[in-house]
Formats: C-alpha cells, structure tokens, sequence
C-alpha cells in the first residue's frame, strides 16, 4: 500500500449519485450524477426513483470517477460507502454496489457516516481537520450541530434540528414562492436583491430558556407562509424578494449565532460549515463576520464539495485508511438512522476464505 491511500468512495444517501477518488488527502475525481430534474415535478425528493436512478448511474458514474482519476480499480487501497443516514432503498444501491466492487477486487470495505463524512471533505480543500473542530452542517435532511476530536471515531452531537432542516424550509417557502425546486439556490438568488430588514421574521429557539444548540425552523416556516398568504388574500403583489432576503436572514442568522456560541462555550476555535446549505452565500459572508468577531478560525469547502458528493466519502474512508481503523464486515447493512457517533461502521477483519469466488468476480469485472 503507498503511503498515502488510493480510496473510491460512493454516496447514494439521497437524489444524487457520487463517486469520488482520493489519494491521502488529494482529490483525484469527483464524478456526480443527479437525479434532481426527476424529482422537481413532485417538489422533493421521491425514494423510489432515487434508488432507481443510482442503479442506473452507478456503473458509469464509477467509471467516469476512475478514468478522470487516471487510476484502476485494482490499484484502490481500499472502498468507502455511505452506510447511513439516508434514503434506505438509496442508501442499499450504494451499500450493495461497494460491497460488489470491494469483494470483486478484493479490497477492504468502509462504510461510513454520511454527516462524519461531510466534515471530513474540509480536508480535501484546507488540509487536516484541527482536534476538535466544531461542524455545523447544514442541508435538505438535517441541521446539526458536532464536535469533532476524532473524525474517524468520535464525532458528538451538540444539538440538531427538532422539526424541519434548514434545507428543507428552503425548498417549502420556495414553493409557497412559486420559484421551483430544488429551493435553495433560488432563494439565494433573489434574496441578493432584496432587502433582508424588510420583514420581521421569527427567530425559532433563541429564547433564554430554549436549547442553547438546538433548532427549529417549523415556526419560521409557516411564519413566512402565512405572511405570504395573506398578502395574497389582500390582493396585494408579494415583494418576493424582500421575502426571500427576510427569511434568508431569519435563518442563517440562527444558524450562525448557535454555532459561534458552541465553539466559545466548548473553548473550540475552529468551525466548519458543511451541507448543502454551506453553498448559500449570506451563510458564508454571516458566519465569516461572526467568526472573525468572536476569534474563531472559520473553515467552508468550495460550494461544490458541500453538497452531497462522492469526494467527501473517499476523504473519510482514506482516512480510515490512513489512521488503520478495522474493514467493515461483509454484512455491513445500510442504516437510514445510523447516528453520528458512529463515524464508520466497522466490523471483523475480511477474510477471503472464497478465493475461488474473488476469481470470479475479477474475471467478469475486467473482462
């Protein structure tokens, strides 16, 4: 094995196909096929056709990932999957699918957090995590707040969402708005040419007595929509963009006011913003500000290595690596609720009592 470990990693936690390839903390490919245009009529995500379109996509899209890397399969160290959370009929196409490959080649298999895996991608950009890092991440299926000391093996939950995600108010109000799905980037959009002071939107769990790292963006959500609402009772014309850059505001406000105060009250100088919802910009400029008031060093990946990607799996299974943390098992299962504390999913060490069978496999995958 070199020294720094050659690993693919594969994420089917949702509605997009990602393959990545990373040596050490290098990233060689980041190939993604998404299946987003599918789901937009529907106005979300719909599990069945997700899974179906990862088994459509994940042959080619595995290929794509190793010929932009310029490596074979058989040079792999060693195939990291997303093991959980996520759509369980998605997250079964991915599992499946490592397990195929790793058992074919003969290569060790990781499974691993899909939310671990999200603060891990940092590395790939700005070299090794600091221990601890504070992550807030932020997307469709989850807001959350982690202390990081391990990012292979302890990873501990400060707070979380209690209702809606970030991600998932975005897309509801965006479809109250009329402008389409997915919502967040839309939203972001027209909020830059709004005015975010227009509207007094709620601010949900910033109460002294409320969970200090917890958040809830049911209120605000239906805040909006009921704003919204009764304009349109009135007959007056919606300033949406004025809504927009209001409910924007309302949220990365919250967002970034709860993860400065975790990293003072845990005496951690780093934060790392990751998930889809990192990509929007008055997050980014916010949170910059906040940080470098309160003197904390903040860390946020390119827009592109924040949403879900096949890049930030392969970081964390080279990791694993690199670290010689133990292969997951042969029966390791997808996990829609794995939690966090569990960063990869590991199991006994594989043993090839089947040589015959490996042959096999090898036989049909490079012929």
């Amino acid at each position: 094995m070199a020294d720094e470990p050659l690993v693919l990693g594969i994420e089917t936690s949702c509605d997009e196909t990602g393959v990545g390839v990373v040596r050490g903390r290098t990233l060689l490919a980041d190939a993604i096929a998404s299946s987003v245009d599918e789901h937009a009529r529907f106005g979300g995500v719909v599990p069945e056709v997700a899974s179906r379109a990862h088994l459509e996509a994940m042959v080619p899209t595995i290929d794509r990932a190793l010929k932009e890397a310029g490596v074979s399969a058989k040079d792999l160290d060693g195939i990291a999957v997303t093991a959980g959370p996520g759509l369980a009929g998605a997250l079964l196409v991915g599992v499946s699918a490592a397990k195929a490959y790793a058992y074919a080649l003969g290569k060790p298999l990781y499974g691993v957090n899909h939310l671990a895996s999200h603060i891990c991608v940092d590395q790939l950009e700005h070299g090794a995590l600091p221990e601890p890092t504070m992550a807030l991440l932020v997307s469709g299926g989850h807001s959350s707040l982690l202390l990081s000391t391990d990012i292979t093996s302890d990873v501990r939950p400060m707070g979380a969402t209690i209702d809606d995600a970030a991600g998932e108010a975005f897309d509801k109000i965006a479809r109250v708005l009329d402008l389409g799905f997915p919502g967040g980037p839309v939203i972001d959009r027209y909020a830059r040419e709004g005015d975010p002071d227009a509207i007094a939107f709620p601010r949900g769990l910033t109460g002294p007595r409320d969970p200090a790292y917890d958040f809830s963006f049911s209120g605000l959500k239906t805040a909006v929509a009921r704003w919204i609402e009764a304009k349109r009772a009135a007959g007056e014309e919606v300033p949406v963009r004025d809504v927009a850059a209001s409910f924007q505001e309302a949220v990365v406000d919250v967002l970034t006011r709860k993860a400065v105060r975790a990293c003072k009250d845990q005496g951690v100088d780093h934060l790392m913003i990751g998930g889809g919802v990192a990509a929007n910009s008055r997050l980014r400029v916010l949170a910059q500000e906040r940080c470098e008031a309160a003197g904390i060093r903040l860390r946020v990946p390119r827009p592109k290595l924040c949403t879900d990607n096949g890049a930030m799996v392969a970081a964390l299974g080279a990791e694993m690596v690199a670290r010689g943390r133990s292969a997951s098992d042969w029966d390791l299962s997808a996990d829609s609720s794995l939690p966090v504390t569990d960063p990869h999913v590991p199991g006994a060490s594989h043993t090839h009592d089947h040589d015959h069978v490996h042959e096999l496999a090898k036989d049909n995958l490079y012929s």
